[in-house]
């Protein structure tokens, strides 16, 4: 139970992205008195919408970019408008060995994409075996992805929700790349298996970690189906219909209001142009352990918070604006059946292990194993109507295998050259065009091509080490053994501090744009204030 102390406001929130305007929404729609305090100019973190280029009238999401573990139940309890839209094609990925062909996973047409692997991999059972995968997958996902807005459920429970011991098994306890070398047998569809266990984790498919299990896990299992969704309007809808429902509950919303320190008694020091101290009784934060820790240690805290590992980025984003969707060496797909679901270049098993060791050792892989998306052939509204007439799309290349070290010591305009670079030599392994030809360009007459890697991430939006996911995802259940007894524990988003509680990607069952860590500490709220 928290005692009422002398409070400024009932919940104090550091940090004003979307897992923040999820608790904020919750609690002020309960009647609580909440304020938010970001320290960028806009809520919204890294799902919001820019206009990167001068001159062209088009809303990119710079950082984060699809959406799949944000639950209906949320949409739904704060009233979001919000449309997301399915993609008909889950992915194509070009043969590295031969760019004129490639596999094709078309949802709507299961004969075409078993002939796709049949021409890709001359063996006609690999699409049954990539196919009884997913198909032992999906009970999982569907059994999982529920539990994720309620308290944590034990190992032992899920195991038994699962019902398939060999799965868990091999997923919970052992390293993924066992389970993708008996599941499939041809190397490109290891890698299309395994891509879902690297999005933003350096790891191995054989790392006794199992970090690389866990990314897999949080990318099968959202909405209990294990889909991928686009946001109608893009990703900035989803932070600007919560930052709506957030100040339409009552919220106080503060920008340009960084917070410099938490005490443990829920005092918060916020600088910027109006400086202020917050007292909350209870604190929500939504920003990364290390930025945490430090906030605490200016608090007079800190002391005793858990070691944990150092956090750190992996991954790369372009953005790009094209004229038109450039043609593709394989003659067998159009580019707009190509381009609009996960396009997988020189991501097959052997070139993501290969990456890993280059990069491992100090070096950018060459190739670089990449994924793009086009957000424009789902969602026209991203574009204004003369880019839209006119043809033009979006692309987004999502580089794995890019680790912050790599950026260590170097400059940081020449290092988003450097994976830019490698970007773009990547991708031309398997255009039947120089890219460049098909690049729109700003008011200026320069291409609309941007690359961000993980230093833009930690400069612009405190991301320490641009780790998008504040540090290793957890499972998404707790040991058997493990202590529950407060409602911050039972929810998976306890610290040492009882009136500090975690609502970011660092929570239990946080990462990705889901707001799951926000409706978890909002209902762990409820319960200490109701108490």
């Amino acid at each position: 139970m928290v005692t009422a102390a002398t409070h400024t406001h009932d919940v104090v929130i550091v940090g004003g992205g979307h897992n923040a305007l999820v608790a904020a929404a919750y609690l002020a729609r309960d009647g609580r008195s909440v304020a938010v305090a970001e320290a960028l100019p806009h809520v919204g973190g890294a799902a919001v919408s820019e206009q990167p280029w001068d001159g062209v009238d088009a809303r990119l999401s710079r950082y984060s970019y699809l959406v799949s573990l944000l639950p209906r139940r949320i949409i739904d309890d704060l009233g979001l408008s919000l449309r997301l839209t399915r993609r008909r094609y889950s992915s194509y990925t070009p043969d590295p060995v031969d760019p004129r062909r490639g596999i094709v996973v078309d949802t709507a047409d299961a004969r075409a994409s078993a002939e796709s692997f049949l021409r890709v991999t001359g063996d006609h059972r690999e699409a049954p075996r990539f196919e009884a995968l997913y198909g032992r997958i999906a009970p999982i996902a569907a059994a999982t992805f529920p539990t994720m807005t309620e308290p944590l459920m034990r190992a032992s429970q899920m195991r038994g929700r699962w019902a398939d011991d060999h799965l868990w098994h091999a997923l919970a306890e052992q390293p993924l790349g066992g389970l993708v070398r008996e599941a499939v047998v041809s190397d490109i569809a290891r890698g299309i298996v395994l891509t879902d266990g690297l999005i933003g984790t350096f790891a191995s498919a054989d790392d006794p970690s199992l970090r690389q299990n866990r990314c897999f896990l949080y990318h099968v299992i959202g909405g209990g189906t294990g889909d991928w969704d686009v946001p109608v309007g893009g990703m900035g809808r989803v932070s600007g219909e919560l930052e709506r429902a957030a100040r339409a509950a009552g919220a106080q919303i503060l920008t340009s209001a960084p917070v410099t320190s938490i005490s443990p008694d829920g005092e918060v020091h916020v600088a910027g142009d109006a400086p202020r101290v917050l007292n909350g009784r209870v604190v929500l934060c939504g920003v990364g352990p290390a930025v945490l820790s430090h906030l605490l240690r200016g608090g007079g805290a800190g002391a005793d918070l858990p070691a944990i590992p150092p956090p750190e980025g992996a991954q790369l984003k372009v953005n790009m604006l094209l004229r038109r969707l450039p043609r593709l060496r394989d003659q067998s797909v159009s580019p707009e059946a190509a381009f609009s679901g996960t396009f997988h270049v020189n991501e097959t098993l052997s070139q993501l292990e290969a990456a890993v060791r280059s990069a491992a050792a100090g070096a950018v892989p060459d190739p670089l194993p990449a994924e793009i998306y086009c957000h424009s052939l789902s969602d026209p509204s991203i574009l204004g109507p003369a880019l839209r007439a006119s043809g033009a799309q979006t692309l987004t290349l999502f580089g794995l295998h890019t680790p912050h070290r790599l950026a260590s010591g170097k400059d940081p305009d020449r290092y988003r050259a450097e994976l830019l670079q490698a970007a773009e030599r990547s991708l031309a392994a398997v255009l039947d065009e120089p890219l460049s030809d098909c690049l729109h360009t700003d008011a200026e007459g320069a291409p609309c091509i941007e690359a961000r890697t993980t230093v833009d991430l930690e400069d612009s939006l405190g991301m320490t080490a641009g780790d998008i996911f504040h540090g290793p995802l957890s499972w998404p259940w707790a040991d058997d053994d493990e202590e529950l007894s407060t409602p911050a524990e039972r929810w998976g988003v306890a610290t040492p501090y009882e009136r500090i509680l975690l609502c970011g990607s660092s929570a239990r069952r946080g990462g990705a744009v889901s707001g799951v860590g926000g409706h978890n500490a909002a209902m762990a709220v409820r319960e200490m204030l109701d108490a």
